[in-house]
């Protein structure tokens, strides 16, 4: 399982390269989907950190809270740990299928994505 902070940084980078808008909205649902898809795909979460059913919709807490300073604006730094770093995934199978979830999903914004998050018998609908 990966550093939920490591997949988000993925993703700041991928929007980076392709000029897509990344919001703390748009980062968190992609967090979301991604492990949601890997789950069904390998039958084990893509992440360490619970997911968390709030009322707006389902949150990765830990991305909720190293990029909300972003608020509505476009996310321009990868999260750096206390060392310096910035985690990211090196595995060459798992950098492909985040590059998928970024080609399907990279495309809508935050509010698109979370429309689809709260459709009616998704695990967050359910679980709220």
């Amino acid at each position: 399982m990966q550093n939920s902070l490591a997949i988000a940084n993925y993703f700041v980078k991928k929007a980076q390269e392709t000029g897509e808008e990344l919001t703390p909205m748009k980062l968190i649902k992609m967090v979301y989907i991604a492990n949601g898809w890997y789950l069904a795909l390998k039958g084990e979460p893509l992440i360490r950190e619970k997911m968390q059913a709030w009322k707006y919709g389902p949150v990765v807490k830990s991305v909720y809270n190293e990029f909300r300073q972003y608020s509505r604006d476009q996310i321009d730094m990868p999260y750096f740990d206390p060392f310096g770093n910035t985690p990211m995934p090196n595995d060459t199978e798992l950098i492909k299928f985040l590059d998928r979830i970024w080609e399907v999903y990279g495309k809508y914004d935050g509010l698109q994505l979370s429309a689809l998050t709260h459709e009616k018998n998704t695990p967050w609908y359910t679980t709220w």
